[in-house]
Order: structure tokens, then C-alpha cells, then sequence
């Protein structure tokens, strides 16, 4: 049997601090008084293994687009030797509509090919809402941003790069996710998807299983969680208790560090 995180790996050693960094954001939302869970990969972990899937390397949690907006305001402004929030208002390199807060040190490469151009590149949490839309609507706001956005990530020239960012964003922030948002309102059994934009349309989100939200042991520690963690994690996952294959596992992994070190030359 393949051990993925044993004590001494990379991969554990940084699993370790992301607690850590998932322990201070939890302390500025209860500060601020905003309502997060525990969500996807993380929430699964937290379900199946009381702390990472073994082979996790990122962390996610997820609130209501309010506390969403309530949050950003103080995280970015926040002033920290240690931490940053990273979104499209403190990066101009940043395109993602949800944020991440991350370490300021020690960068980890990852495989995703615009991160060479972010302030920094730490250890994070993507920190993501949750807003009325059906599966249609957000499928098209990702066609829209995304795919816009893909190639601006190739242009080496900064100024050019960052010019190309802003026209994609000034052309889908100001009207085609809006025009997803008002097709996504149509919805009469109240669906919610992740943040139009972000690109995750499939998972849907019901506020009957996540309210009122309830509290579950992470690595020793416990963060809130959907009221009906079985429904949410059901719904995205489907039989949420079945392991994946190494090659699943190998896909859904975010550094090439971390896939050397369990998987090795292959």
C-alpha cells in the first residue's frame, strides 16, 4: 500500500503549516464575525480522515457571497509579515475571482503556469463563495472569463500582459457575468454554484445543507462545516467514501514536488 504523507515527507511538512494558516484565517473571520466552511477537498478530508487526504496539497473553504465581499475588504488591507491575500485587487496578475490566502515565504511550485508571475507564492488557502446559479449559467461565465483569460497568461511583456488582463475583466466584469449572474436567478430550487467565473460549474450547493452550519475535527482542530456534510459532500462527489486510483490521485495534485516525492521518476 502506496503511503503518501508519511512523517518527514515534503509533502506532511507542509501539510503541517497549512493548519497553521488555515488556524489564522479562522481567528480573522470569528474576529470579523463571518460565517466559512470547510469545503471541498478539504471538507472531504475532514469527513473521511479527520485531516488531509493523505495525498492533499491545497486547502479550500467557502462562505455566502456577503461575508465573501465583508472578508476581502479586511484582507485587504490587512498588513502582515507573515501573510497576503492574494485577489484581483492586490495582484494585477492575479485573474481568479476568488482569493487565496497565502504565506509570504517559502514559495512552492506548482503546475499552474501564470503562479510564476504572483507577489508571492506560499503555501495557501483558496478562499472561495457560493451564489445562486444554475450549472448553465455558470458553465457560460467560465466559457466567457476563463478562456478569455487563458492566453494572457503567455504574453512575457508585463505591461502588454497586465493591459490584456484588465480588457478581459473590464469586458466580463461589466457585462457577460453579469448576463450569467441574471440567467443563473432563474433557479426556483434555489441551487448555488461556486463564484461565476471560477470555472467549478458542475457542484451544486444547497443552503438546507450547509445551514446551520456545525463544527468537525481537522488535524486536531475544529472549523466549522456544513450542517449536512454527507448531502454537500454527495452532491459534489457522489459516493464521497470511495478512494481514488494513483492516477486520479496523481491528476488532482498541484506540485510537482509533491508528485516526485510519492510517485517518483515516472
Amino acid at each position: 500500500m502506496r503511503i503518501y504523507n508519511p512523517e518527514g515527507s515534503v509533502l506532511r511538512r507542509d501539510q503541517k503549516e497549512m493548519v497553521k494558516l488555515l488556524v489564522a484565517f479562522a481567528e480573522i473571520c470569528k474576529k470579523h464575525d463571518i460565517k466559512w466552511w470547510l469545503c471541498s477537498g478539504t471538507l472531504l478530508g475532514a469527513a473521511r480522515h479527520k485531516g488531509f487526504i493523505p495525498w492533499d496539497d491545497d486547502l479550500d473553504v467557502s462562505m455566502l457571497e456577503e461575508d465573501y465581499r465583508k472578508l476581502e475588504k479586511i484582507l485587504v488591507k490587512m498588513e502582515s509579515d507573515e501573510y497576503f491575500y492574494l485577489c484581483t485587487k492586490t495582484d494585477p496578475d492575479y485573474v481568479n475571482v476568488f482569493g487565496k490566502f497565502c504565506k509570504k515565504d517559502n514559495p512552492v511550485e506548482t503546475t499552474d503556469y501564470r503562479a510564476k508571475y504572483f507577489k508571492y507564492q506560499g503555501l495557501s488557502l483558496d478562499v472561495f463563495y457560493i451564489e445562486r446559479a444554475t450549472r448553465f449559467a455558470a458553465h457560460l461565465a467560465k466559457f466567457f472569463y476563463l478562456e478569455m483569460q487563458h492566453s494572457t497568461q503567455y504574453i512575457e511583456n508585463r505591461r502588454l500582459r497586465h493591459a490584456a488582463i484588465k480588457l478581459v475583466q473590464w469586458i466580463n466584469f461589466g457585462l457577460l457575468i453579469p448576463l450569467s449572474r441574471l440567467i443563473g436567478r432563474f433557479n426556483s430550487n434555489g441551487e448555488h454554484r461556486v463564484c461565476l467565473g471560477s470555472g467549478f460549474y458542475k457542484s451544486k450547493f444547497f443552503k438546507r445543507n450547509i445551514f446551520p452550519l456545525s463544527k468537525m475535527e481537522f488535524e486536531g482542530v475544529e472549523f466549522p462545516v456544513p450542517g449536512n456534510t454527507d448531502a454537500y459532500l454527495t452532491d459534489i462527489y457522489g459516493d464521497w467514501r470511495k478512494l481514488p486510483s494513483d492516477e486520479e490521485i496523481r491528476k488532482s495534485m498541484h506540485s510537482p514536488v509533491y508528485i516526485k516525492e510519492i510517485f517518483g521518476e515516472e
